[in-house]
């Protein structure tokens, strides 16, 4: 049963995601740590950071750690949990690849459409939007502190986010220098 439910939810996800896998971030944590309670937050915010740093996109990486790490938790053997991680992988990609080989012909001579472009430029607040959601959802007590709890460990992350926010926003500084340079700073400070 838990495969057949990997399969459906990841269809379900990467079938009805636009705006690339930080957009999927908070369908995927809806689904896997909301409704089925698979990961915790925690583990969820570190499949967030592993994924970053391996290669291919952020949403496959979710996904065949959570087909692993949810068929595991069943109670099946680790050998079923690798097949739960490769249905997973492809469960998020086999549909859109479809539709997109289907509809790419069509956009493709009509990409100068104006409902074409209507439709894109639609898409594209919705996207902002959800790559936002992805944010926030990883603004948690786990990632930042708290306040309450922990008021420096939570002034220092609140810190590095405004501070690295404003360095790639406005100062156009490389992403990967900044990630550095607080990855760093986290590692002697916390």
């Amino acid at each position: 049963m838990i495969f057949l439910k990997l399969f459906i939810i990841f269809t379900k996800i990467g079938t009805f995601n636009f705006g690339g896998g930080y957009a999927m971030l908070s369908l995927i944590h809806n689904e896997t740590v909301v409704k089925n309670a698979w990961l915790t937050n925690s583990e969820f915010t570190d499949i967030v950071a592993i994924s970053q740093s391996t290669p291919g996109p952020i949403g496959i990486n979710a996904a065949t750690y959570v087909g692993y790490t949810a068929v595991l938790n069943q109670g099946y053997p680790e050998w079923m949990a690798m097949i739960g991680s490769v249905l997973a992988s492809l469960s998020i990609i086999w549909l859109p690849f479809i539709i997109m080989i289907l509809i790419s012909r069509y956009l493709m001579t009509h990409r100068d459409s104006k409902a074409v472009k209507s439709v894109f430029a639609g898409l594209r607040p919705a996207i902002i939007g959800l790559i936002a959601a992805a944010s926030l959802l990883l603004m948690t007590k786990d990632n930042f502190g708290s306040p309450k709890d922990e008021p420096i460990g939570f002034g220092i992350s609140v810190a590095l986010f405004a501070v690295t926010f404003f360095l790639t926003r406005y100062r156009k500084t490389n992403p990967i220098l900044v990630m550095l340079c607080c990855g760093v700073l986290g590692l002697l400070v916390f």
